[in-house]
């Protein structure tokens, strides 16, 4: 039992800071009337493709 309290908290404590997080983010852009298209033009149109890790899994990120 002691075992589960344990893990409640730690792993409740991940996923509440990471609500908080996604909450706060989507507020501010929503303030400033930004989506996530713009946010990644702003890399410019000389970056190149590339392959991220996000989540435990591979994507190709960049220009279509």
């Amino acid at each position: 039992m002691r075992a589960l309290v344990t893990a409640v908290i730690y792993f409740g404590s991940f996923l509440g800071i990471g609500v908080i997080a996604k909450l706060t983010v989507s507020r501010f852009m929503r303030r400033r009337d930004v989506d996530l298209a713009e946010v990644q033009a702003q890399a410019g149109p000389r970056r190149g493709k590339r392959q991220v890790f996000l989540l435990g899994f591979w994507r190709n990120e960049g220009p279509d």
